[in-house]
């Protein structure tokens, strides 16, 4: 069976497009950048569990190395840096069950972390330059970037607690856009289908800093602790611990945004699709090419296509032009025949509870 690096590997060069802003498709090696603020005293501790964590990850497909840091200025602050055949290997792991239980034992030692992940453009050293071309797996162009980051949250609510969960999702205030002198909400769409309800938002600046201003608005508070009863994973906002694990497990990342220009705005529209065990990131990078191809088609109606995927959820968040409604299959009968394979039920339209964009954005 071809993987995914193998088959972007072997032809690169429709990464050249300007117009793709995102993607984890190139098949080029990854590198992830882990800060982690040890609690002082917990340094032992924080050594311990991270050799148990790194014997563990060893053995996840796709990981090639890693290694542990620690500052020569400040004990308390470590970096782990580890590198992976691609991009998609990596997401699999990090969104999975599997890692959620891996990582518990560092929360006890552990104050904050933040995550970078990079795919490698360039490298340099003897054993690089010896290297013949097709074994270096770089990224072959540099991407385009919009300044934009793109990321959503799923969860399910209780069946027959739906029209509750929409209203309340509905009606809320919306919170301060303005994180800090660097960060900015830009959009908040939110849609539901079934007892699914997915909210896609875009950032300028610092996702995990907007993401820790918006839960501490007092009007999303209010919003979050209205739908804790109508929630089918429980949790407590008010435990750190609980917290943390839920916004985990409904992480859905983005991994693949192109656009058509610098059209103007149009109509979203969100469709998901519930994939077959252990299809998602193919489903995903099945819709990501099909995307890239209509946002080069003037008489296609997507201007812009992001998509998101975590495990067997996948979601397809596009603007359309006019009041065109977007196809749910790719348009050529081989890419669409391969995407039915791969579903494990229909892909369904997911209707738009709020779509709210702030001033300025």
């Amino acid at each position: 069976m071809t993987t995914t690096s193998e088959r972007h590997s072997e032809a690169p060069a429709r990464e050249g497009s300007k117009r793709v802003s995102q993607s984890v498709f190139d098949g080029s090696r990854l590198r992830v950048v882990l800060l982690v603020d040890v609690y002082d005293g917990a340094q032992q501790q924080f050594l311990e569990a991270y050799e148990q964590l790194c014997n563990q990850v060893a053995s996840v497909p796709g990981h090639v190395s890693d290694q542990l840091c620690q500052s020569i200025e400040n004990p308390s602050q470590w970096l782990i840096t580890s590198e992976w055949e691609s991009a998609p290997p990596f997401l699999t792991w990090v969104n999975s069950e599997e890692h959620v239980r891996m990582v518990q034992p560092l929360h006890s030692c552990v104050r904050d972390t933040r995550s970078l992940r990079f795919h490698i453009v360039r490298e340099t050293g003897v054993a690089t330059a010896q290297m013949p071309p097709e074994e270096r797996r770089l990224q072959t162009h540099p991407r385009i970037g919009d300044g934009v980051i793109r990321h959503a949250l799923t969860f399910t609510v209780q069946p027959g607690s739906e029209e509750k969960v929409r209203k309340i999702l509905s009606d809320y205030a919306s919170p301060e856009a303005r994180v800090d002198d660097t960060t900015r909400l830009c959009r908040t769409s939110l849609f539901m289908h079934g007892n699914r309800v997915v909210r896609a938002i875009e950032v300028r600046g610092d996702l995990m800093a907007a993401l820790r201003h918006v839960a501490r608005q007092p009007e999303v508070r209010a919003v979050e602790e209205a739908i804790n009863p109508y929630l089918e994973q429980e949790r407590d906002l008010n435990d750190q611990e609980s917290a943390r694990v839920f916004f985990t497990r409904a992480a859905l990342p983005a991994v693949h945004h192109v656009s058509a220009g610098e059209e103007p705005e149009g109509r979203r529209q969100a469709l998901c699709y519930p994939a077959r065990p252990g299809c998602g990131m193919r489903l995903a990078e099945l819709l990501s090419e099909a995307d890239t191809v209509a946002a080069d088609d003037p008489a296609s109606p997507v201007l812009r296509s992001t998509v998101f995927e975590r495990d067997d959820i996948v979601m397809r968040l596009v603007d359309v032009r006019g009041d065109r409604d977007v196809e749910a299959l790719p348009a050529g009968s081989r890419a669409a025949a391969e995407v039915r394979e791969l579903l494990d039920e229909e892909a369904a339209r997911m209707a738009l509870i709020t779509d709210r964009r702030s001033p300025g954005a």
